[in-house]
């Protein structure tokens, strides 16, 4: 009768539940670290994934001295720079001959595994009263050598003189009928 009894109202051990809460709290510890891994690679991933450029084609107000420059976001060079607002400086890139901005297409050309095709401009307020072109005249011709070999684009480039101090530069020209002509200091290679 006491077997009929024990099946009938069984008893049950208690057993010390220290190994199953740490268990417990390993698992619900691995499942936090496992959200929080999704969500920052979602909220991260992007921004690692772009490695600093900009697909935003925003056009974005930059003023710099009395000039105001409209241009995409995707042009301007650096993460802090893309922004509305006042700036020292402003460093753009984009492809040349296209003239456009990063965007998912042109990614092989921005991380130069194709041609270079990069183009670098640095924009900062007037330091003197002329600009490039009307420089070419009465400053740059005398520290070029001459004559200048052809560039790209109807250019013609001319080596800086060593007493120039413009060392690894060299300066593009290309004449403009009615017009100063158009000039840039470039780096040389």
């Amino acid at each position: 009768m006491r077997d009929a009894t024990a099946a009938e109202s069984p008893d049950f051990e208690v057993v010390d539940s220290t190994l199953m809460k740490r268990v417990f709290y390993i698992f619900a510890a691995l499942a936090l670290l496992s959200v929080a891994i999704s969500v920052g690679g979602k909220w991260l991933g992007r921004s690692i994934a772009m490695a600093g450029y900009s697909d935003d084609t925003m056009v974005r107000q930059i003023v710099m001295g009395n000039n105001l420059i409209s241009v995409p976001a995707n042009f301007i060079r650096f993460d802090q720079a893309r922004r509305d607002g006042i700036a020292s400086r402003l460093d753009l890139y984009l492809r040349y001959p296209e003239m456009d901005g990063y965007s998912a297409a042109a990614r092989d050309d921005f991380n130069h595994t194709t041609t270079r095709k990069i183009i670098f401009l640095s924009f900062e307020p007037r330091m003197m009263s002329r600009d490039m072109s009307g420089r070419f005249a009465p400053i740059y011709s005398a520290l070029i050598e001459k004559p200048g070999t052809p560039g790209p684009g109807g250019t013609t480039v001319y080596a800086f003189s060593e007493k120039s101090g413009y060392l690894n530069e060299v300066l593009a020209v290309a004449e403009r009928p009615g017009k100063d002509p158009f000039v840039a200091r470039c780096l040389s290679g």
